[in-house]
């Protein structure tokens, strides 16, 4: 799931779907910078939001959005849909 070139950011894709994150654990590697490409593919909006990666982003319906993280320590880092908390969830693991 992580594409990259050597002197590439390594781009790291999620989908919103059904008001849930697809795929809903990430493991990245620790040091890196990453691009993450979220897809949202339901007809509502969703926001992407993280308070241990200090990150929100409103995505629209049926359109994507780019948010770039680290480098990061390694540790876990939850991330949830503001709009649909309850079932929008996730989290990155960094090792």
């Amino acid at each position: 799931m992580v594409c990259a070139t050597a002197s590439a950011t390594p781009v790291v894709e999620i989908t919103i779907k059904d008001h849930l994150f697809y795929p809903a654990e990430l493991i990245l590697p620790a040091a890196t910078k990453i691009k993450l490409l979220i897809h949202n593919t339901d007809p509502t909006p969703e926001e992407f939001e993280s308070y241990e990666l200090n990150r929100e982003k409103v995505i629209v319906g049926n359109s994507s959005a780019v948010i770039f993280i680290g480098p990061l320590k390694s540790g876990t880092y939850p991330f949830f849909g503001e709009f649909y908390p309850k079932t929008a969830q996730g989290k990155i693991l960094v090792k």
